[in-house]
């Protein structure tokens, strides 16, 4: 368009917009970028927050949707909700011809993103490669990287992964993560109408005074246990009762096991420290993080925005394996007396030094410059020998 590159970017998620949301402005200021946004997944369902009405309330024109979720709490669902958005997004890109797509992470929706672009010779750009995980989601985040023509890392570790897996050194870019970047331009103050305007169903909570922030997602591969492993989170909380802002979980397999013991809670003890939310945007979730007294869970903000912010974090079960991780970070067993004991230390702790870790503010704009003058050729990968 007007001899413009093309940049397709797959938004499918609120954390996948939490990333990336920086670097969408870099790429829509860019002069000889033609941003085009595709959502899908989750990013477009109420009871994950409707992503969707944030991106268009910043100001961003979605480009085309896709709605690819199937109804099912199992791994087979995920799984065919892969396919399903292979066959959707390949119909998208058909239609956009994007001369780049980026793709976010480690989701199954990523893969699909991946998988499309490729076997259509689309060059696909990935952020995050090389990172080490638990569950499903370090496999699917390998295995992108091996799709990818374009590689935009966080670390010096996951720069030397992203190599050792035979990729070209050349296209692999450390540039640090986009989502600290909206940190580094965020008043990080919270006020007194956050958690109303935000909706939301509990107790009324003063941010003023000390609170807890969780966000725990099933393990893709422990989905049996989702039910279990939060029961133990909960009555850790319940023997605590400081105020709590509780956000309900991803999509992965094992949410609605999750969800249905948080209701079931909620409607039969009525907790007075207790309100849930589904979703936050983007700054908010930043100002919650940055003054809550500790962060419990197994989200990867706490590890990856918590250690620029200095946030106490409890990082439950095996979600985050082996994730690089900052002082801020105690890892904790799915067990509710051990859960307990280290909330109660992180709160005495108090806030940590900052950590520029994974990135230091200025990731979308490098991003961005890199999509903007990279040199495309073939889509043809080379294995590169160390």
């Amino acid at each position: 368009m007007n001899g413009k590159r093309n940049i397709c970017v797959v938004v499918a998620s609120r954390a996948n917009y939490g990333r990336i949301r920086s670097l969408l402005s870099a790429l829509q200021a860019n002069s000889n970028i033609n941003l085009q946004i595709v959502v899908t997944a989750s990013a477009l369902l109420y009871r994950f927050g409707e992503v969707i009405k944030l991106i268009e309330s910043d100001g961003y024109n979605v480009s085309a949707k896709a709605h690819v979720v199937l109804e099912g709490d199992t791994p087979s669902a995920m799984a065919k909700s892969t396919g399903f958005a292979i066959q959707e997004l390949t119909t998208i890109f058909d239609f956009l011809k994007p001369d780049i797509v980026l793709t976010v992470a480690d989701r199954y929706e990523t893969l699909a993103t991946a998988v499309a672009a490729s076997y259509m010779n689309i060059h696909v750009a990935h952020t995050q490669g090389g990172e080490v995980t638990g569950s499903i989601d370090e496999s699917v985040r390998h295995a992108i990287t091996k799709l990818a023509h374009f590689h935009f890392v966080t670390t010096e570790l996951s720069k030397k992964r992203v190599i050792q897996m035979g990729e070209d050194p050349s296209r692999v870019f450390l540039t640090g993560c986009p989502s600290i970047d909206e940190i580094t331009n965020t008043d990080l103050q919270v006020t007194p109408d956050l958690l109303e305007k935000n909706g939301g169903v509990g107790a009324t909570i003063d941010l003023n005074k000390p609170y807890l922030l969780v966000l725990q997602h099933p393990v893709t591969t422990e989905f049996n246990l989702a039910s279990s492993q939060i029961k133990e989170t909960i009555e850790a909380l319940n023997r605590i009762k400081m105020p709590t802002i509780w956000l309900w979980p991803n999509i992965d397999a094992g949410s609605d096991a999750i969800s249905h013991e948080l209701r079931s809670f909620r409607e039969t003890e009525n907790p007075g420290w207790l309100r849930l939310h589904r979703n936050f945007s983007i700054q908010d979730y930043a100002r919650l993080m940055k003054n809550c007294a500790c962060f419990i869970g197994n989200s990867s903000s706490a590890l990856r925005e918590g250690a620029y912010l200095g946030t106490p974090a409890i990082n439950i079960g095996s979600r985050q394996f082996n994730r690089e991780r900052a002082e801020n970070v105690i890892d904790s067993h799915a067990i509710s007396s051990e859960i307990e004991k280290l909330i109660r230390i992180q709160v005495s702790h108090g806030p940590y030094a900052s950590n520029p870790l994974f990135g230091n503010g200025n990731s979308g704009l490098k991003i961005a410059q890199i999509l903007s003058t990279v040199t495309l050729g073939s889509t043809q990968k080379v294995f590169h020998d160390l």
